[in-house]
């Protein structure tokens, strides 16, 4: 009863808060109570739940709302509108409506997850909703390490002396300065001092895991005498930050992590080495600037080096440290382990991802893989199958040409691969502009979404981050069918 009085409390100021129109507009805000009872809406209910149907209700009554004071709506939709919202908003909640469809040409999207699992990783998931093996050794039956057989994998595909591995590789990054160099110095290139997105910078990380920066050299330069001179008393660390998102071009140089080895031993400073992105395999065998190989770095001598798990690994979210037994030991009695441990579902996804790498599958089995393997007459192939099937697409125009599409995520910010697309193009010149945008945004709100670019007044379809030719047909209907009520 008091939650009744405080609704319609707020309804009464929101109302004193609007012109006339939008108190009346207030007053026709649909009754939740009274649509519950509706019979589709009954029928939403024992597909989804009544608590869920609820929720969605309330939010979408809320919104309209807030909009009407704000100005911006001038008419409450009838019940049947309602329910077509209702429907849409519940879909999104469901799997399905999970699911999405990137045809950008950004294969490790960032707002779509990055890296597309393994399909026996995916499967693997399924295996814990009851009880799994996680932490239990089944000789003993005592306690075990979680990431027993991620780690075994590992030190066989780079050579690391031991690993361990966290939620993403921030955190890899933050617990490695804070383990080896908490309250002393660590000598970073000021050409290394990387923003990657969000928070994360390497100066407050820095401050963050407890260590004293210590910038050497310039922006574009940094010489091995500018370490050798910043080094003193209570230097613990040279840190070695990859710039994966960005280059410096022109007259710039930095040394490279041999050489900072070099420095390390001579000082008997620990060297660590923070790879961003990560690779266990040459990219440039996919036409490519090659990534620093993680197997190269630990080789060079590095004694800790850091990485994501997913985006050039093709693995869940998470973060890898790999190097020496005597860090690595410490690293996982620091506190951080414990707050960065990633969960059961996580070392599930990664033991299935690093199997193909050790069986040589990766290529077949990893999507990202996948993608930079599949040729362009093979993507030429996939672009013609879904020109052919929008062939029927009244109002627009449909062609394949060339394009470029990108690795993404951060990773090798400048390489493009080559690639097709479908270009869709409404055939009016009259208001184009706001009628891709209407059909982008319609995309999205399909089930599953589509993502796709918008470019030289057309709507692009990229093929080679599409996941099959099955997918391309799916896409392909899918563009048909919402273009027809796009009006």
């Amino acid at each position: 009863m008091g939650r009744t009085r405080s609704k319609g409390r707020r309804d009464s100021v929101a109302a004193a808060g609007a012109d006339g129109d939008g108190r009346n507009l207030l007053r026709e805000l649909p009754s939740i109570s009274r649509l519950l009872v509706v019979d589709a809406v009954r029928e939403l209910s024992a597909t989804y739940g009544e608590g869920l149907v609820k929720l969605q209700l309330r939010r979408l009554v809320e919104q309209w709302r807030a909009e009407v004071l704000a100005g911006s709506r001038r008419k409450i939709p009838g019940d049947d509108a309602v329910l077509e919202v209702l429907r849409d908003r519940l879909a999104r909640f469901h799997s399905e409506g999970r699911r999405a469809i990137n045809a950008t040409g950004i294969l490790l999207h960032t707002g779509l997850g990055r890296s597309v699992l393994v399909h026996d990783a995916a499967a693997a998931l399924a295996h814990h909703d009851r009880y799994a093996v996680v932490q239990v050794s089944l000789d003993t039956g005592g306690r075990s390490k979680r990431d027993e057989k991620v780690s075994e994998m590992l030190m066989e595909l780079t050579g690391a002396e031991a690993t361990a591995i966290v939620n993403n590789n921030a955190a890899a990054t933050m617990i490695a300065l804070n383990t080896v160099a908490e309250g002393k110095e660590v000598l970073v290139s000021r050409g290394q001092l990387v923003e990657i997105g969000g928070s994360f910078r390497m100066p407050d990380v820095m401050a963050a895991s407890g260590c004293i920066l210590r910038e050497v050299g310039t922006t574009n330069r940094t010489h091995p005498a500018d370490y050798e001179r910043a080094i003193g008393p209570n230097t613990a660390a040279i840190c070695h930050v990859h710039t994966s998102n960005y280059r410096i071009r022109g007259f710039s140089g930095m040394p490279d992590i041999a050489e900072l080895v070099e420095i390390g031993k001579a000082h008997n400073i620990p060297v660590i080495d923070d790879l961003g992105s990560g690779a266990l395999v040459p990219l440039s065998r996919y036409g490519i600037a090659a990534e620093p190989l993680i197997a190269d770095s630990l080789k060079a001598g590095a004694d800790l080096v850091t990485c994501s798990g997913d985006k050039l690994i093709g693995g869940p979210q998470s973060g890898l440290v790999l190097g020496r037994q005597q860090w690595i030991a410490k690293l996982r009695k620091n506190p951080y382990a414990r707050m960065f441990r990633v969960c059961k579902f996580t070392y599930a996804a990664m033991e299935h991802t690093l199997a193909h790498y050790l069986n040589e599958t990766f290529e077949q089995e990893i999507p990202f893989y996948r993608q930079l393997s599949t040729s362009m007459p093979k993507l030429y192939e996939r672009a013609g199958r879904v020109k052919q099937a929008l062939s029927s697409l009244t109002g627009y125009t449909c062609e394949v040409r060339e394009e470029v599409a990108y690795v993404g995520s951060g990773s090798i910010p400048d390489e493009g691969l080559k690639s097709y697309a479908v270009r869709v193009r409404p055939q009016a010149e009259a208001g184009r502009a706001a009628r891709l945008e209407e059909l982008a945004y319609a995309l999205r709100h399909a089930v599953p979404s589509v993502f796709a670019r918008i470019a030289d007044d057309s709507l692009l379809l990229d093929m080679r981050s599409l996941l099959s030719e099955e997918e391309a047909d799916e896409l392909a209907e899918l563009v048909l069918a919402t273009a027809a009520q796009v009006k």
